[in-house]
């Protein structure tokens, strides 16, 4: 008489454990997600680059902004760090096969161009009326809103960027002119420099 094999008991989870793993699972889609719908390709190093031409601009400036030598620094600085971020953000998105014309990338350039467009018309709107002094303020803020609505579309250290230069252009748009003068500075340079490492270090450059 053949003996039957002893049927093998299957093991079951535990409830706690079950729900622990489900609970990474819906994690790691999460994330997948937002990395999916985010444009990750913000340059870091680029960043830092335009807080460097930043710092040239206020040491070339003369710190009068209604002397043309004052735009023209200025200018020239907007200039070279649009060349140059521009180029080492492609650069990057390249890198991560990620497409700079559709997608986020595409939403992120669309949520970051209408507030520069208008920055460019107000700028030129004040110097005709000799209001250049409010033009530290009124570059803060608009730049800070079109950083912190692309921002939207990027990781979370970029809205926060725009936030801080959200601040120093509402302090800097009724401070005496050389506070905003130097607020300027802080603002363009040291937080370009600032959040750039964070970039560069926590997201690959």
């Amino acid at each position: 008489m053949s003996s039957v094999p002893p049927l093998k008991l299957m093991r079951v989870e535990e409830p706690p454990a079950l729900q622990a793993r489900a609970m990474d699972n819906l994690r790691f889609i999460r994330e997948t997600m937002e990395r999916a719908g985010s444009f990750t390709a913000v340059s870091g190093w680029g960043m830092c680059a335009t807080g460097a031409l930043a710092l040239v601009a206020a040491a070339a400036d003369g710190g009068n902004p209604h002397e043309w030598r004052w735009l023209a620094s200025w200018f020239s600085a907007l200039v070279g760090a649009a060349l140059v971020s521009g180029w080492m953000t492609v650069r990057k998105a390249r890198g991560a096969r990620m497409p700079i014309l559709s997608g986020p990338g595409r939403k992120f350039l669309l949520a970051f161009s209408p507030p520069m467009l208008v920055g460019a018309l107000l700028t030129a709107v004040l110097v005709r009326a000799d209001q250049a002094a409010m033009l530290p303020g009124a570059w803060l803020l608009l730049y800070g809103t079109a950083v912190m609505a692309a921002g939207a579309f990027s990781v979370r250290v970029v809205p926060a960027m725009g936030g801080c230069f959200l601040l120093l252009g509402a302090v800097a748009l009724f401070a005496p002119l050389p506070i905003a003068r130097l607020l300027l500075v802080l603002g363009f340079g040291g937080l370009h420099i600032a959040f750039g490492i964070a970039i560069a270090r926590g997201h690959g450059g």
